[in-house]
């Protein structure tokens, strides 16, 4: 078996017994690592600490192993931790950890920068690198929860896709990584309290369904006619309102799984009740659960600003005067940069 160099998790725990068998090694060999790898997850070979040196040393020489580094940490004075990770060559993406009472919560990126340039994200303004892969999204998800039970000496309860970068653009690797996450041999999370975020992809939110994925999936409206919604998300050109209705319904249909829309408030943009009466005729025709309202982060290069909190009031009434079940987030670790939109590994 050639493992020369080969990332030593991408490989079974069937093929890493065929390579501990094959170097005379026992096979139970094969169960130590693979716990390390991924039960109680650590960043290196030196750490494994049940592990005799001299097998160490042969790992190395056999296999990568590009674990994801923190490169830095920024603690807000809400409690919210923002962490920027370092990929084996240099290049850096960022993770939020957010606490609240009931929840801790990781909000996690999918590609190194974006590709889809929407106006009103930090994110959008930067080139995309490259997509991470499913080891690297997954160290993320453990770095957060060590993170999490080192500050608040608790466990993460969820998990949101709404870091850098479009998750369904990387699709195998989101769901690869989702499928580590929530096995029971890794970090064993329910995939119902995972969240997977979208700009709006709707042949991949069609593939969700046929996938019969389990985790809950969220669309980023923020316009609720093409119109609008082309001005600041470009995606909206080859994916319309009309189309992600149609393959949120088919996604429901393949699922049962609840959808969110998420709508940030624009001043003067997409705020009035007009407004409102449009995002109610796109929920009516969406088995949607929730409408997350969300708080404008303005960010250096948009033109945008956030209403007023009188103008913010009377959307949230509205949509709940005609039924809407609609909730307001206030955002989380804006002074550090941390917050929705926000993400842009400022610091470089």
């Amino acid at each position: 078996m050639n493992t020369k160099q080969q990332n030593i998790r991408t490989l079974s725990l069937t093929e890493l017994e065929d390579y501990f068998l094959s170097i005379g090694e026992k096979k139970f060999r094969a169960r130590q690592v693979y716990d390390w790898l991924w039960l109680k997850p650590v960043q290196s070979f030196e750490a494994m600490s049940n592990i005799s040196k001299e097998l160490r040393q042969k790992l190395q020489h056999a296999f990568q192993f590009p674990a994801l580094g923190v490169d830095m940490t920024q603690h807000s004075e809400d409690g919210t931790i923002k962490t920027r990770f370092k990929t084996v060559e240099g290049h850096l993406t960022e993770g939020v950890l957010i606490p609240t009472d009931e929840r801790k919560t990781a909000c996690v990126s999918s590609q190194i920068g974006c590709s889809l340039s929407c106006k009103f994200c930090a994110t959008g303004y930067m080139e995309r690198k490259r997509n991470l892969s499913f080891d690297e999204i997954f160290d993320e998800v453990a770095l957060i929860n060590q993170q999490s039970l080192e500050v608040y000496d608790k466990k993460l309860t969820n998990i949101v896709f709404m870091g850098m970068g479009e998750p369904l653009l990387n699709y195998r690797n989101v769901l690869k990584a989702i499928e580590k996450i929530t096995s029971p041999d890794a970090l064993g999370m329910s995939p119902r309290r995972i969240t997977v975020s979208t700009a709006g992809v709707a042949k991949q939110i069609r593939q969700l369904g046929d996938d019969q994925v389990k985790f809950k999936l969220a669309l980023s409206l923020h316009a609720a006619n093409d119109k609008k919604r082309h001005e600041i998300m470009p995606i909206n050109d080859s994916n319309n309102i009309q189309s992600l209705i149609e393959a949120l319904n088919y996604f429901y249909k393949q699922t049962k799984n609840e959808i969110t829309f998420e709508y940030i408030l624009f001043n003067n943009f997409n705020d009035s009740l007009e407004d409102a009466d449009e995002l109610i005729k796109i929920y009516r025709q969406v088995p949607a659960d929730l409408v997350n309202l969300i708080e404008y982060n303005p960010i250096a290069f948009a033109k945008f600003t956030k209403p007023s909190e009188e103008k913010v009031d009377a959307f949230m009434h509205h949509l709940e005067k005609n039924r809407v079940n609609a909730r307001l987030r206030r955002s989380r670790g804006k002074d550090i940069d941390a917050a929705c939109g926000q993400l842009a590994n400022k610091g470089n």
